[in-house]
């Protein structure tokens, strides 16, 4: 056992998965020498060689297309974009090709590649650099989405990532980096895609919430069992295809739902999941299934991050509103 943070976590897997298969190649902007902007594949091109492990230009488009390349020739490459609001020159390659190469040849050929990127807000960055951008893959055809909130997840994640015969994002929220450690076997293991995980049973209001939210999460429900509200915290894990069952049946149980993400609110994954309730548990709900997200409008500045950022106050507030109606 070894004590890992999220980023330490995803080296080490990395590091495991490049020993294990000689297909996998990582590449990307800064990547290879100086070992990425935050250091996730430090040691790697050390390791590895310069052909496993290398410094791509500054071209999100050559960089996803590339990969696209090297995937339906048998390799397996996990991209780095910086971060995801760089993305925006790639998004052609993986919507357009990465996402329905296997349609598109009827099954002939698949795209075996990760497209690892940190994303959201909380560390006061630039623009371009904060933004919580999984609706905008989730809702391709073709894709698989990934987010973890632990050094756990993000090893069991990112193994299952890379050995999916599919496209998969893997989005790094990069506010919990180095925020907390964790113990993880030295062994490889898998997390399973499209799998949630319920963190805290309880009976009264479902919380479902991702990334780094859920730590926000778990802040604001503590406690509150001492108030009367017992709160059911589930952790998504996977954006899509997410876990619906898991949802469902919690909701079935308690009658409320309050989803918590930090992308922006209109048409985000928070509307997606209240709507599925709706299909799925509506005779079953005690209050309106609500949300509580990022405002409509572009992650501020760092002098006004702080008043898009979701506090674990405002969460414990709109848990109690719900259970208000």
């Amino acid at each position: 056992m070894a004590v890992q943070t999220v980023l330490s976590a995803i080296n080490q897997t990395l590091f495991e998965q490049m020993k294990k298969d000689d297909s996998v190649v990582v590449f990307g902007e800064d990547v290879g020498f100086e070992g990425g902007v935050f250091r996730a594949t430090k040691g790697l091109q050390q390791e590895f060689g310069k052909d496993r492990s290398f410094d791509s230009p500054l071209a999100e488009s050559a960089i996803i297309g590339s990969a696209i390349g090297m995937a339906v020739n048998g390799l397996k490459p996990v991209v780095e974009i910086q971060f995801s609001g760089f993305m925006f020159p790639g998004y052609n390659q993986i919507v357009a090709h990465a996402a329905r190469y296997r349609n598109r040849t009827r099954g002939l050929y698949n795209v075996p590649m990760v497209i690892r990127m940190p994303y959201g807000g909380g560390i006061r960055a630039l623009e371009h650099h904060s933004e919580s951008l999984e609706t905008l893959f989730a809702h391709i055809p073709g894709l698989k989405v990934v987010i973890p909130s632990t050094p756990y997840d993000a090893k069991g994640l990112l193994t299952s990532a890379i050995q999916d015969p599919d496209p998969v994002i893997f989005m790094e929220p990069k506010r919990i980096y180095r925020a907390f450690k964790q113990e993880l076997p030295d062994k490889e293991f898998k997390v399973p895609i499209g799998k949630a995980k319920t963190l805290k049973k309880g009976e009264d209001i479902t919380v479902v919430a991702w990334g780094a939210l859920v730590r926000e999460t778990e802040k604001a429900i503590k406690g509150l069992e001492d108030e009367g509200i017992d709160v059911e915290l589930i952790d998504l894990r996977t954006i899509q295809p997410y876990d619906k069952e898991a949802i469902a049946n919690s909701v079935k149980k308690t009658g409320r739902l309050l989803v918590v993400h930090e992308a922006v609110k209109s048409f985000g994954p928070g509307a997606e999941i209240i709507s599925m309730i709706n299909e799925k548990a509506f005779l079953y709900l005690e209050a309106p299934p609500t949300r509580l997200t990022g405002p409509d409008i572009t992650v501020p500045l760092p002098k006004g991050e702080h008043h898009f950022i979701i506090s674990p106050e405002r969460i414990r507030a709109k848990i109690k509103e719900v259970m208000a109606f």
